[in-house]
């Protein structure tokens, strides 16, 4: 049958990489594409026809991840080098270093405010830095195995980060605290995001599956295995109602959040999709992969989609069902069309009245959880330098197996 106009379509693809392409970012304007790659290089497609792209190379191995800043006049890239290099995505391709990181960078990502950067890397920890001044802030480093990803929640108040420890964490920006570890994962976490209301969290893994929480609850909401392998990367669309997955089984897939269901199956790669990403305005999704190629599709979604693309913002649902008894694939989730967002965040929150001793109750229940998570911190520091003794009794005995990195 022949597709109809709302069927994403592939409108066309680049080539100039030398090696797999690992990262895609789109800038705000949607004019430029950028893309790393294991070949060491930077590339900046632009969208208009027959006009040349750039290539940048700074990095002295492979470049693992790349994101423009909100403006679009600045672009980050991560690289197995250990480094992060800034970039003025111009012909001349001008570029900043910052070396804090002793292990690859796995993932930068911006602030939406434009003024910090996160990174995650291979040494275990995830890193903030000052965009402006050029300069190293904080450190988090609860993870105990590589970090494959970070990244900033809509408003800048907590971080996300996805580790081969299993975990995924969830870190308060100002106090610098891990909020919460989902461990529902069965394997290496290869990337996470935040929907773009700021409420939910998508994960990815090696273990096939795609996995939304509710950061507020905690709740597992949704549990997809639709992938027979890998899932590399993925992708909200700015409207929230959709999540596109990159896999190694060479598929993308686009998933609608709002009935739980999957939509597509795109077939297009030849071997892994290794990356994707929605532009800005959710009208068109790039992907690369280790063909070399980087290809860039239409939506076609709903028209009514990009014009309220900056307002509707609808988080899924919670689902009735408990997570540990979720079946795999479709989930039917409660209509949230006609409310968006920032409706409901326009509204005052009407006053509560709460009695004072249950608000001293309240204070000390927190005080209490205060000491709990300062304790389970500690035991997690002790667990971590017994491990790393671990590791070395077992290097010494010749008995650890060589990892070989991907």
């Amino acid at each position: 049958a022949a597709p109809s106009p709302e069927d994403p379509s592939l409108e066309r693809h680049f080539k100039g990489h030398r090696d797999a392409v690992t990262c895609v970012d789109f800038s705000l304007n949607t004019k430029q594409l950028a893309s790393g790659s294991m070949d060491s290089c930077l590339m900046v497609w632009h969208m208009k026809p027959q006009s040349r792209a750039y290539r940048f190379a700074g990095h002295k191995d492979a470049v693992t991840c790349v994101n423009f800043s909100p403006s679009g006049h600045l672009l980050a890239s991560g690289s197995r080098d250990k480094t992060v290099r800034i970039w003025v995505p111009n012909v001349k391709g001008e570029s900043t270093v910052f070396r804090a990181h002793t292990a690859t960078v796995r993932s930068v990502h911006f602030c939406s405010d434009g003024q910090s950067l996160v990174t995650a890397s291979d040494d275990k920890t995830v890193k903030v830095w000052s965009t402006h001044r050029q300069r190293f802030l904080f450190s988090l480093s609860q993870h105990i195995n590589w970090v494959r990803c970070a990244r900033f929640s809509p408003d800048g108040r907590l971080i996300v980060s996805a580790s081969d420890d299993k975990t995924v964490k969830l870190w308060d920006r100002s106090s610098r605290e891990c909020v919460h570890s989902y461990c529902e994962h069965g394997g290496f976490v290869t990337y996470v995001d935040f929907h773009p209301s700021g409420t939910c969290i998508a994960a990815a893994g090696m273990d096939n599956t795609v996995k939304v929480w509710d950061v507020r609850t905690h709740r597992l909401l949704q549990h997809y295995q639709l992938h027979s392998a890998a899932v590399n990367a993925l992708s909200f669309h700015p409207t929230g109602n959709y999540l596109i997955t990159a896999s190694s089984d060479s598929t993308l897939k686009i998933l609608d959040l709002m009935e739980g269901r999957l939509l597509y199956t795109l077939h297009g790669h030849q071997g892994p999709v290794t990356t994707v990403a929605f532009s800005r305005t959710g009208e068109y999704f790039a992907s690369g992969g280790s063909d070399e190629q980087v290809m860039v599709w239409k939506s076609n979604f709903d028209v009514a989609d990009y014009g309220e693309a900056t307002k509707v913002q609808r988080p899924p649902a919670t689902l009735a069902s408990s997570a540990r008894t979720l079946p795999e694939g479709d989930f039917p989730l409660p209509s949230a069309r006609g409310r968006s967002l920032e409706s409901v965040q326009s509204q005052p929150p009407e006053p509560l009245s709460v009695p004072q001793t249950l608000t001293s109750t309240l204070e000390h229940i927190v005080s209490q959880l205060d000491v709990l998570t300062q304790t389970v911190s500690i035991l997690e520091q002790r667990l971590t330098l017994t491990e790393d003794k671990l590791k070395q009794c077992l290097e010494n005995q010749q008995l650890i197996m060589h990892r070989t990195t991907p």
